[in-house]
């Protein structure tokens, strides 16, 4: 099958300031706004200028929270989706940078359980979690050949 991810979504209780957040902290640029008036939904995709990769934010009138974990082991005992990952060459900078955006601190850079590749974790200004993932050289260039 040929197919590729679009994107993720995920469902906010602010969506103006969490659109300003992930603008602002990941650099992401509007793509496109809708409003869906019969359920009051609105939503923003959002990209990014280089990689493409993008994230949709959802908000509703009436929306609660649900679950959600302090860190990845936690988010694991609770089926469906838990967070989304991206991809940097340089994981300490963007760390780092997220953290001064007002990112939570969820898991400080350290080794991933796949080989080859650092992570760290935050959370966005309402809790979502976020992977950051930086794959070595190697690894990188050992997927660019499979």
């Amino acid at each position: 099958m040929d197919a590729r991810l679009d994107h993720v979504g995920v469902t906010v209780r602010d969506l103006p300031a969490q659109t300003s957040w992930y603008q602002a902290a990941f650099g992401l640029r509007t793509v496109f706004e809708f409003a869906l008036e019969g359920p009051g939904l609105r939503g923003v995709v959002l990209e990014h200028p280089h990689q493409g990769w993008r994230v949709e934010l959802l908000a509703r009138p009436g929306s609660v929270p649900g679950p959600r974990a302090p860190d990845p082991l936690t988010a694991s005992l609770t089926e469906g989706y838990g967070h989304f990952a991206v991809t940097t060459p340089a994981l300490d900078p963007v760390h780092r940078a997220l953290l001064a955006h007002g990112a939570g601190d969820v898991m400080a850079p350290g080794p991933s359980p796949e080989p080859g590749v650092r992570m760290a974790w935050v959370s966005d200004p309402e809790g979502n979690l976020i992977e950051l993932i930086e794959k070595s050289v190697s690894r990188r260039a050992e997927q660019k050949s499979e």
